[in-house]
């Protein structure tokens, strides 16, 4: 991207929380922040320190199948940004790890008290059940506070080696400069990675419950979806652009705009190597759950019997073709979509391409995909809020059979 001035770098593994046994629940995400601890060439305060120099970002992700650490940097600034990122990646030294350890645990806590993000992880239990992907990415405080040292560096140095590792960047930058940066100053061992875990297997719907004393419930429901690399992916976006993904969609216009019952309805999907998932939030106060769940399942059923007309189907892919060319105008999004592709082996497509298949999705294709991924009696459901009898009322609208398996 030679109009601009930055980029941005970053290092991706082959690894995350569906790596874990139920014992390493969390190894993932605390390794993530030990890798900022510092190593034997730079402690922590250092690493801070030469990232704020250069007045640059540096920041890292854990997902269910993934970790990552990256940096947006002035593109003078990409052999010692290189090197130092290198370094932390390959080479921690796990200094510091108890004091490390609380704040991971009061991360676990705070999340605790965000019941909007809470019930996203009690509808991966309802969904895949004891399957890692059904765990927490953040993991449990009593592994993160009692897990070894020796445990922790076995997992990294098992997981951290150079057949699942991906160096990406987008920005300033030539290819040929940046792959002898890597060679001079990132130089991964070699060795073999653990096979992943088997794909989940299908469970039937069901219903999970958090109890927790909230002014609103918080409300999901969802199933399995689509792995990554699934060509019907064009399709799935632009169905959730229609069923909750824009301020245009049918349940933010019936449920928010319309009623009132809520500040934030959406519907999204995630995708892994093999397979995926589908969902749908709401949260309202307790009188309009159950009013609220009802219009949810009527147009769950809606977009599933009944096709979807010519300008809605426009308009939605309209809406994804610009977002997509929107978002690439930032180096940030070109190095996530490049280093994400890469290690999971999706093909990598050019802008032309992903606008052309978006382009071919039919509104037959959308009532399809709806009709298997979002009919109400295949999906599990989730809630956070201070009374399971609420809940459960409120899904006799859409699967009485979740109120009996509960």
């Amino acid at each position: 991207m030679p109009s601009v001035r930055s980029i941005a770098l970053g290092v991706w593994v082959g690894t995350g929380s569906r790596n874990e046994t139920p014992a390493q629940a969390g190894v993932s995400h605390f390794l993530e922040h030990l890798l900022f601890k510092g190593t034997k060439r730079f402690s922590s305060v250092e690493i801070d320190q030469i990232f704020d120099g250069m007045g640059a970002e540096i920041n890292a992700g854990t997902g269910k199948e993934t970790t990552s650490v990256y940096s947006r940097f002035l593109d003078q600034h990409l052999e010692r940004a290189l090197d130092v990122m290198g370094d932390m990646v390959l080479n921690p030294a796990y200094v510091d790890i108890d004091a490390e350890r609380q704040v991971v645990i009061e991360e676990i806590a705070m999340y605790e008290d965000e019941p909007s993000e809470k019930v996203h992880d009690v509808l991966g239990e309802a969904i895949f059940g004891d399957h890692p992907l059904g765990r927490p990415i953040i993991g449990t405080a009593e592994v993160i506070g009692n897990v070894p040292i020796p445990e922790i560096a076995a997992y990294h140095d098992g997981c951290y080696v150079g057949s699942n590792l991906v160096f990406a960047a987008a920005g300033n930058i030539d290819h040929d400069e940046l792959v002898a940066l890597i060679e001079r100053h990132a130089p991964a061992k070699q060795g073999s990675v653990a096979a992943p875990q088997p794909a989940p297997e299908a469970i039937a719907p069901r219903a999970c419950f958090h109890k927790k004393t909230t002014e609103q419930y918080h409300l999901c429901l969802g199933g399995p979806g689509i792995p990554r690399a699934d060509e019907r992916r064009f399709a799935l976006r632009v169905l959730d652009t229609i069923l909750g993904g824009s301020t245009s969609s049918r349940l933010f216009q019936e449920v928010r705009e319309k009623r009132g019952l809520a500040y934030s309805v959406y519907s999204y999907s995630s995708q892994y190597i093999d397979s995926g998932h589908v969902g749908v939030y709401v949260g309202t106060r307790p009188d309009n759950v159950t009013k609220a769940m009802e219009l949810i399942a009527a147009e769950l059923r809606r977009i599933a019997e009944d096709p979807v007309g010519a300008d809605e189907l426009e308009r939605a892919k309209e809406n994804v073709k610009g977002r997509t060319a929107l978002s690439l105008e930032s180096t940030l999004t070109r190095m996530n979509r490049l280093g994400g592709s890469l290690l999971m082996g999706v093909p990598l497509l050019s802008l032309d391409e992903t606008v052309a298949a978006i382009d071919a999705v039919s509104a037959e294709e959308v009532q399809t995909l709806a009709a298997a991924l979002f009919a109400p009696d295949r999906m599990s459901a989730a809630g956070v809020g201070a009374d399971e009898d609420c809940f459960l009322r409120a899904l006799e609208s859409v699967n009485p059979e979740l109120t009996a398996a509960a």
